[in-house]
Order: structure tokens, then C-alpha cells, then sequence
């Protein structure tokens, strides 16, 4: 497995943006896909966001949010824009290396490897 950090959350008023990063411990290599998912208090743990590592495709729960890979820098970045109090949860970054389509991608069930969390709080 590979060691996933997260960082950039915080406190953002509604409708601000935040950068999230997740680097990862070793070379990408093998890698097939990365995610980011949400989990608030009380609910199940929810997509976000994914992105193949070969070739770069991506796909969406939340059409104000962007994924995307820095190869040179192993870390995946989620850029989210007009933030919402109902986005406030936090926010994990997950790689895979077996493959799927992309309804199997936006299971959490699809990734072996978790980051610890990083908590983004969205004030109305």
C-alpha cells in the first residue's frame, strides 16, 4: 500500500474556494486511479472526485470541483470552487492500482490505500 497525505483544508465562508493536495509516499507507478471522497458527521462516506493516472480523464460528483495529477510531485490536487455549508465534512484522498469502469471508481470499496483526513469546514 501506499502512504497518502492530505493538506489545504480549513475554514471558508461559503462561497470561497480551497486547494486540497495529496501526496503520495512513493512513485506513482502502478497507480491506476486516485480519488477524493467526503464523510460528514453521522453520514456515509461520499465521492467527490477521480482521476486516471495514465492518462488523465476525470470524472465528477460536484461539477465545481477539479481533480487533477502532478506526475513530478506524486500528488493529486481538488480544487473546490463556491463552496456550500453542506460541503463541510472531511475530505479523503484514495489511490487504487486495479482497474474498473468508472461507476466501480466511484465506489469507495475500489481503493486500497486511504490518507487520514483532512477537515474542511464551510461557515454560512
Amino acid at each position: 500500500q501506499v502512504q497518502l497525505v492530505e493538506s489545504g483544508g480549513g475554514l471558508v465562508q461559503a462561497g470561497g474556494s480551497l486547494r486540497l493536495s495529496c501526496a503520495s509516499s512513493r512513485r506513482t507507478f502502478g497507480t491506476y486511479a486516485m480519488g477524493w471522497f467526503r464523510q460528514a458527521p453521522g453520514k456515509e462516506r461520499e465521492f467527490v472526485a477521480a482521476i486516471k493516472w495514465r492518462d488523465g480523464s476525470t470524472t465528477y460528483a460536484d461539477s465545481r470541483f477539479t481533480i487533477s495529477r502532478d506526475n513530478a510531485r506524486n500528488t493529486v490536487y481538488l480544487q473546490m470552487n463556491s463552496l456550500k455549508p453542506e460541503g463541510t465534512a472531511v475530505y479523503y484522498c484514495a489511490a487504487s492500482s486495479g482497474g474498473g469502469s468508472w461507476a466501480s471508481i466511484s465506489q469507495p470499496e475500489h481503493f486500497t490505500s486511504w490518507g487520514q483526513g483532512t477537515q474542511v469546514t464551510v461557515s454560512s
